[in-house]
């Protein structure tokens, strides 16, 4: 069963975002050691997290999803305020600084897609066609990784 957050609510404890979110406890905890999510302590040492932690939960595991790294995480979160719930404006202006990025992995993705076509199924027997094809790692003198599937 699913935890709801009470609409009055204007707080919730670990295991209510965790559960609500989908987040282990485990990773709110470190999410939070790692600045990325903030709480208060109640007298009992327990920590309390405001209503709005649960969207910016959902931007970080989503923005994890599109293998963006947390510390460029941070840096843009750090972009919201913090006096007041951030706004859809607010939130615009963070993803719009990803623009960019996202264009671009979009296209890499799509090179990859279109490199990789010829591949599915062929198992690499047509070796003197294929797009991947390094023979004597001639791709090496241009640095590490794989050359033909990063570079245009």
């Amino acid at each position: 069963m699913t935890t709801h957050l009470a609409p009055d609510a204007k707080e919730a404890t670990v295991g209510e975002l965790a559960e609500r979110s989908g987040v282990a406890p485990s990773a709110l905890r470190f999410y939070e050691r790692e600045g990325l999510i903030s709480s208060r302590r109640t007298s009992g040492n327990q920590r309390r997290y405001s209503r709005d932690t649960l969207r910016r939960v959902a931007f970080i595991r989503t923005s994890q999803r599109l293998g963006i790294p947390l510390a460029t995480i941070r840096d843009v979160l750090k972009l919201l305020p913090e006096d007041r719930t951030p706004t859809r404006e607010d939130w615009a202006r963070i993803s719009e600084c990803w623009r960019a990025d996202l264009d671009e992995r979009i296209r890499a993705l799509q090179r990859l897609r279109d490199n990789l076509t010829d591949c599915i199924g062929c198992g690499c027997l047509s070796l003197d066609r294929c797009a991947l094809s390094n023979p004597w790692d001639e791709l090496a003198a241009h640095g590490p990784g794989p050359r033909r599937l990063i570079e245009d």
